[in-house]
C-alpha cells in the first residue's frame, strides 16, 4: 500500500498527517509505530488522521502516539490538524471545528499561528500524595485533554527529564494508563518554561500543547498569575495560554502557537 501523507510541526512536536475522510486507510498499531520511527519510517512524535465528523463538527480528529496507541488529544497536534483541515476546506477558511475523544474543539487561523479553543480541564489534584526518590518537589495533576503531572523545579536545564519523567509516568498513582510529565521553571509571573516527558513517546519531546496548558493553569493556581501566560518550550518557541478562572475551575482555555507544513510524501507500508 502506498500512503500519501503530510509532515507537520507544531513548536517542535512533529506529526505524520493523513487524509482519511473516505475511511479507506486502516493502519495497525505496528504500522503507525513504524511510520513514526525515526530510523525506519517517516519519523514523528505521533500520527494525525482526518476522518469524517459524526456529531456535527467539520471533521473528526484521531491522534496516535509514536508507539501506535491512540490518545484522547494533543494540543500541538490540534493546531497542526486545524491548519491542515483549514487548507483542505478551501482558500479563506479561518475557523474549523473537530471532534476529539476529549470533546469538540475549534481552531482559528491567526496569521501563521493557530488558536485552539480547548476543552475544560478536570481531575485537578494539587500536591498529590506521592513521592519520587531524588525529587524534592510537590507533584500536581491536571487533565487538559490527556492526563498531566506538573512539577516546579529550580534548575530545569540540568534535570534528568527521562529519569524523573519515567518514574512519575509509571508511578502506581497513575496506573494503569500512566501520565505525561512536565517540569517547570518560572521566568516571571506571566512567563514560564517547561520540559515534557510524553507518555507513548517514552522520552522527552520538544513541546507538548496539553502539557504547557496544564503547566500554565497550575502556575495560576500557585501564584494567581493573570491570563494570558507565555510558555517557553524546549523546541525554542513561546506559546500563549489564555483562560478564565473561578477559584480552581477553568473555562475558555485557549492555546495559541505555530503550526507548520514541513513536506509532502509517499511511503510504502
Amino acid at each position: 500500500m502506498t500512503l500519501n501523507f503530510h509532515k507537520m510541526n507544531g513548536a517542535g512536536n512533529d506529526f505524520v498527517v493523513i487524509d482519511n475522510r473516505d475511511l479507506d486507510i486502516e493502519l495497525s498499531k505496528e504500522q503507525i509505530a513504524k511510520l513514526c520511527d525515526r530510523q525506519r519510517g517517516v519519523g514523528a512524535d505521533g500520527l494525525l488522521a482526518v476522518e469524517p465528523a459524526e456529531k456535527g463538527a467539520d471533521y473528526k480528529f484521531r491522534y496516535y502516539n509514536a508507539d501506535g496507541g491512540e490518545a484522547e488529544m494533543c494540543g500541538n497536534g490540534a493546531r497542526c490538524f486545524g491548519k491542515y483541515t483549514a487548507r483542505i476546506s478551501g482558500e479563506g477558511t479561518e475557523l474549523v471545528t473537530f471532534e476529539t475523544i476529549a470533546g469538540t474543539l475549534s481552531a482559528t487561523m491567526i496569521g501563521d499561528d493557530v488558536k485552539i479553543a480547548m476543552s475544560d480541564p478536570f481531575d485537578l489534584e494539587m500536591n498529590a500524595d506521592l513521592q519520587i526518590e531524588g525529587l524534592d518537589a510537590p507533584i500536581h495533576v491536571l487533565n487538559t485533554g490527556v492526563p498531566h503531572a506538573v512539577v516546579f523545579v529550580d534548575d530545569l536545564e540540568s534535570l534528568d527529564i527521562v529519569k524523573y519523567g519515567a518514574a512519575i509516568r509509571y508511578h502506581s498513582h497513575f496506573a494503569p494508563a500512566g501520565t505525561n510529565v512536565n517540569f517547570v521553571s518560572i521566568h516571571d509571573e506571566k512567563h514560564i518554561a517547561i520540559r515534557t516527558y510524553e507518555r507513548g513517546v517514552e522520552g522527552e519531546t520538544l513541546a507538548c500543547g496539553t502539557g504547557m496548558t496544564a503547566c500554565a493553569l497550575i502556575h495560576h493556581l500557585r501564584t494567581r498569575a493573570a491570563s494570558p501566560i507565555n510558555v517557553d518550550v524546549e523546541g525554542g518557541d513561546t506559546l500563549e495560554i489564555g483562560f478564565s478562572a473561578d477559584e480552581s475551575d477553568f473555562t475558555e482555555v485557549t492555546l495559541t502557537g505555530p503550526a507548520d507544513f514541513v513536506f509532502i510524501g509517499q511511503i510504502q507500508i
